[in-house]
């Protein structure tokens, strides 16, 4: 049997950002690794995920997922490999997801891990494509914007992890139209030129609503909201009758320090009979086999790509959570741990 480490790496939160998140905030530290206790297991992490909804629990608010301690390590999702084990689920060498990412050796409560295989698809997918981000993307455009045949949908934050792959299923499911918003004029080639986005637009070259307005002349039925701010706005005023939003997440904002004044045009909500509802993945786990079989499907036949940022090394954890919040990233942004 081959020894375990001794210690290993994870990253903490020591104080709580204001604004943008520092690096005097974060501190990686050495702790001891020792053998599972019965019904858990230790797992080697090989990546995990930095996902925008870290930035919340950040701050010491209540929200719909608890806060991060101060000087605990932080978690999230992550996918690695069972070194020892105290469950009889689980063997050495199976490959698990889990929840408790940022550090390089997880003790996982074995009813908190789901097995996953790395035949089907890269482990790192079942973080992103396969995972949380996925289902999200799922959920949130056919179950939440009741997305139907024909519909114009216009996605921002359209070349990160969740909006890049609703662009791409509302066209496999026979939208009239898909625009998306993106931060760079490299990433608005991405989305028309491989992703197969009728028309992107960069949100930094002029105003979001007169852009908004000449890619989607005859207006929009469906907007999924990634960013918030004048995004929604512009969304609002571009909505037809009967049209559905998703509001997904409002990165647009999460590192204000003041309140964000909300779209200027809401009362056109009551005339254009508009819903715009939230959506929350873990609302959706019913979803999820019919998702993996949709899903796996579209990959297996290259109808839906998707699109990874690596960075690698626990050390470059906090790194890559900022270039996240910048948009730095092309696709699901992920901290490998193979090297």
């Amino acid at each position: 049997m081959t020894a375990l480490p001794t210690t290993g790496r994870s990253w903490h939160l020591v104080a709580r950002p204001h604004g943008w998140p520092k690096p005097e905030d974060f501190v990686l530290r050495e702790a001891p690794v020792t053998e599972p206790a019965e019904g858990r297991i230790l797992v080697r992490n090989l990546h995990f995920s930095v996902d925008p909804y870290m930035r919340g629990r950040m701050n010491d608010v209540k929200s719909y997922v608890p806060p991060f301690r101060l000087d605990q390590p932080m978690d999230g999702g992550a996918v690695g490999e069972v070194i020892a084990s105290a469950d009889e689920r689980f063997a050495v060498g199976d490959h698990v997801l889990h929840g408790l990412g940022w550090r390089e050796y997880a003790d996982v409560p074995a009813k908190h891990a789901t097995k996953v295989d790395a035949a089907l698809a890269p482990l790192s997918a079942y973080l992103g494509v396969l995972g949380m981000t996925g289902l999200t993307a799922y959920a949130g455009l056919f179950e939440v914007a009741s997305f139907k045949e024909g519909d114009a949908v216009f996605v921002s934050g359209a070349a990160g992890a969740v909006g890049s792959q609703v662009g791409q299923m509302a066209k496999l499911r026979g939208a009239s139209r898909v625009i998306g918003s993106a931060g760079s004029d490299e990433k608005v080639k991405h989305l028309v030129e491989d992703l197969g986005f009728d028309a992107a637009f960069n949100y930094k070259n002029g105003p979001v609503a007169e852009q908004l307005r000449e890619a989607a002349p005859d207006g929009i039925d469906v907007y999924f909201d990634n960013v918030g701010g004048d995004h929604l706005e512009a969304a609002i005023g571009s909505l037809n009758v009967h049209g559905r939003a998703t509001i997904c997440g409002m990165i647009a904002q999460y590192n204000n320090t003041e309140s964000t004044p909300g779209p200027r045009n809401m009362a056109l909500i009551i005339g254009k009979r508009l819903r715009l509802q939230g959506v929350l993945v873990g609302d959706h786990t019913a979803l999820q086999p019919q998702f993996v079989e949709d899903v796996s499907g579209w990959i297996r036949t290259g109808e839906l790509k998707y699109s990874e940022t690596v960075v690698e090394g626990i050390e470059n954890g906090y790194d890559a959570f900022v270039g996240l919040l910048r948009g730095e990233n092309t696709g699901k942004m992920i901290v490998s741990l193979t090297r």
